[in-house]
């Protein structure tokens, strides 16, 4: 199974800057920056409700899964549609 984070995908639709999402829900660029690549373990309900609430999204807007285990746990979906 692989979490594929598709962060990008909502920015670029809500034409919105991570820096501008990072202000919003109170954590650092560098923190987003880190959830975007999928560099994280894991990110906690409160922070995922906060994006959720600055974006008008839900966590499946953001967040996906994929079954195939052979790939990375954490994988990124890019503004173009590709995995990363």
């Amino acid at each position: 199974m692989a979490i594929i984070v598709r962060l990008d995908v909502m920015l670029a639709l809500r034409k919105m800057k991570s820096k501008e999402l990072a202000a919003a829900i109170g954590i650092s660029e560098q923190n987003l920056s880190q959830l975007r690549q999928g560099h994280v373990k894991g990110v906690r309900f409160e922070t995922l409700d906060k994006i959720c609430a600055a974006l008008d999204c839900k966590p499946g807007d953001i967040l996906d899964r994929d079954e195939d285990q052979s790939r990375n746990p954490v994988r990124i979906l890019g503004t173009d549609g590709k995995k990363r």
